[in-house]
């Protein structure tokens, strides 16, 4: 095969922002460098929350100034609302991720505010790029598969909001199953659904392990026509304001899969497995993800 599936890597912010050992500015600096130099070309970077909420996420306008400027690398800030824009935008970031959250029980926990009011932040912030400019925008639609707080989301859910997105004129959304509850066929009913409510729109996808189905999902959303997936290298990953929650697929595990099956990811497997079991040093844990503790195959 020679299709190209983009992953785009999510363990610097997703990855730590649930961890228990708060890494210092430096090494969260390396943990990119090092995934750059594994071949990922897009990387969730930063946080745009406040570190009092999510100490974890601290530094980020450092973490930003300290990102290489090149034509092949993406550094992607989360962003909740109109100061979290005002600080991608004066930090440089190349992309803007703006999550939306499916649930009214999980967005005011999350991110103090209901669905509504956070896709009114979304128009807004759509129109003061088209007036101001500044980065690429993408959304998240979180907890898009099911909520620990207010259970199943339903599909007119997703696509009510995936098509509102739409008509803003977001170029790319993502669904993310949040705390790891979809199964491979509500991902393809789901995928199906969204593609008719924004077909102009670059659909990603963004699946945790917490019930190891994270792999198969990603199978379905690949045999489905996605070509960018989100993963955390290591599998590091989870959400503070989710009980239960663990962590995203691991990028070597899916690496792993699609390169054996004969896809182009553009990734050094070698390199990332290094980078996961470097990152369980610091963290004092081994990695999550498999291929990390088993190594790749045929072994040289």
């Amino acid at each position: 095969m020679s299709r190209k599936i983009q992953i785009v890597e999510v363990g610097p912010r997703d990855g730590l922002q649930n961890e228990k050992v708060l890494l210092e500015v430096p090494q969260k600096i390396e943990f990119i460098d090092r995934l750059r130099r594994a071949g990922a070309q897009r990387i969730e970077t930063v946080s745009f929350v406040n570190p009092r909420r999510v100490p974890q996420m601290a530094g980020a306008e450092e973490i930003m100034a300290a990102a290489p400027q090149a034509d092949d690398f993406s550094p992607i800030g989360l962003v909740l609302n109109a100061r979290g824009w005002d600080r991608a935008v004066a930090a440089g970031c190349a992309e803007a991720n703006v999550v939306v959250c499916a649930t009214d029980g999980f967005g005011v926990r999350n991110q103090g505010a209901t669905t509504a009011e956070q896709m009114a932040a979304l128009a807004a912030i759509v129109e003061r790029r088209k007036t101001e400019g500044g980065p690429a925008l993408s959304m998240t639609l979180s907890v898009a598969f099911g909520c620990p707080f207010d259970g199943e989301v339903s599909l007119e859910q997703v696509t009510a909001l995936a098509s509102e997105a739409a008509r803003l004129g977001v170029a790319e959304i993502a669904l993310a199953d949040t705390i790891g509850v979809a199964d491979p066929w509500t991902v393809r009913e789901r995928i199906a659904a969204v593609r008719k409510a924004a077909p102009d729109a670059t659909l990603r996808m963004h699946f945790h392990d917490t019930r190891n189905t994270g792999l198969a999902n990603a199978f379905a959303a690949v045999e489905a026509g996605v070509d960018v997936l989100d993963a955390s290298c290591g599998g590091l990953g989870g959400c503070p304001f989710a009980p239960d929650a663990t962590g995203n697929i691991g990028t070597e595990d899916l690496v792993y899969m699609l390169e054996r099956a004969g896809f182009e990811t553009g990734y050094d497997l070698d390199a990332l497995i290094a980078t996961a079991r470097w990152m369980a040093g610091l963290l004092g844990k081994p990695p999550a993800a498999s291929v990390s503790r088993a190594g790749g195959f045929p072994k040289v």
